[in-house]
């Protein structure tokens, strides 16, 4: 089945050809993403901020979860460090009904809408 047909290739043959080009050209693409993509090399300036960076994270984080602080001062939320939270929920699910309502009611608290601003009067009223 080769091309014995008036001098045409098999059509087995062009899709053959057609595979590896695209192949080839996928090879390709895929190659100049990877070389496109890649980060700089760590140097030792990158790595000192890097460090400072994590430092900085991680005072941020344990300051979230340690130390008490306002959520939204407006509506009355106080941030308790997680240890007391953690005391304050098995203390609270000693009764699960009475937990379930006050989350629920905490929940409605948290997430109400503001109250509607008053409409401007027509100025030709």
């Amino acid at each position: 089945m080769n091309s014995d047909r008036g001098g045409r290739p098999s059509t087995f043959g062009v899709y053959v050809v057609a595979g590896l080009g695209t192949f080839l050209i996928m090879a390709a693409l895929v190659r100049v993403m990877i070389e496109y993509t890649r980060p700089a090399p760590l140097n030792t300036a990158r790595i000192s901020e890097r460090h400072e960076n994590l430092k900085k994270l991680r005072a941020e984080e344990a300051k979230v979860l340690n130390e008490y602080d306002w959520q939204d001062q407006g509506k009355g939320f106080v941030r308790l460090p997680i240890t007391h939270a953690m005391e304050l929920i098995v203390r609270e699910y000693q009764n699960p009904a009475a937990a379930r309502t006050n989350l629920i009611a905490r929940v409605e608290k948290a997430t109400a809408a503001p109250p509607k601003a008053p409409e401007k009067p027509n100025q030709y009223e």
